[in-house]
């Protein structure tokens, strides 16, 4: 069975309806064809996410999301999502969008990347934005009311 958890490393976990978010994202492994056994999202602060890319991925620089695939080969899928909260405050306000639905793309973002989606071209990242877009749709469809849909999430 498929399990989807979130966590705090130094802030708190901006999600107050988990169950619905986690429908989705077993939902989006489910349809991306990727067996999914686990899947932690970790929330934590720029400085926080900034040790990890320095220490795992030799960069410096800071991102809102860090992705790390920790399964074994030939096994279902188990999964790291890193999320800064303060960099998708940032990245909200400099793309005129609400906090919540930044948060969550950033979160879609994450799970495609494990689903094997890159976004290191100009043609990996569009495909990347149309399956992120998409499943906000379906979010927004299928798991929360028509009407005001990320405040009645988050």
């Amino acid at each position: 069975m498929a399990s989807v958890s979130f966590y705090s490393a130094d802030v708190s976990i901006p999600i107050k309806h988990r169950a619905k978010v986690r429908k989705l994202i077993i939902h989006l492994f489910a349809e991306e064809r990727t067996p999914l056994q686990t899947l932690s999202f970790i929330f934590c602060s720029d400085k926080y996410l900034l040790r990890l890319n320095k220490k795992h991925l030799n960069r410096d620089y800071y991102t809102d999301v860090i992705t790390f695939d920790i399964s074994n080969p030939s096994e279902q899928m188990v999964g790291e999502v890193y999320l800064s909260t303060e960099r998708i405050k940032e990245n909200a306000k400099a793309y005129n969008e609400t906090y919540e639905k930044e948060l969550l793309r950033v979160m879609i973002h994450g799970a495609l990347h494990l689903c094997g989606y890159k976004d290191k071209t100009t043609v990996a990242e569009k495909k990347m934005r149309v399956k992120e877009e998409y499943y906000l749709q379906l979010f927004r469809k299928r798991f929360t009311w028509s009407i005001g849909w990320f405040s009645f999430l988050f």
